[in-house]
């Protein structure tokens, strides 16, 4: 297959190599998970998890934190005391209230 590349403009080259670039990253993701397939496939019929034969324990995914604290002017904005803290909580705390006075 031959393409000559001479008759596309830049933008035509530049998007050209986005949708190659998209192409092989999802050619490259289905056979990982193919092989992925195949080797719990395997484990499975020697009467093992793939898991238990890598030594790895499948990821734990985090349950969402329960908020905490709730925006004086807007009840509905919340935060649940982790992460970063919200500008309007730090602008609370500068004014002098307390974070229990915004505690749900």
């Amino acid at each position: 297959m031959t393409i000559s590349l001479d008759t596309y403009s830049l933008k035509e080259l530049k998007d050209l190599q986005s949708q190659v670039a998209k192409a092989i990253a999802g050619f490259e993701d289905r056979r990982k998970r193919q092989a992925l397939a195949e080797l719990e496939e395997k484990a499975r019929a020697m009467g093992f998890s793939l898991a238990e034969l890598t030594g790895t324990t499948p990821v734990r995914k985090r349950a969402p934190a329960v908020p905490k604290y709730a925006n004086p002017a807007n009840k509905s904005d919340t935060w649940s005391g982790r992460g970063r803290k919200p500008r309007w909580f730090a602008a609370a705390l500068k004014a002098g209230k307390k974070p229990d006075d915004m505690s749900i």
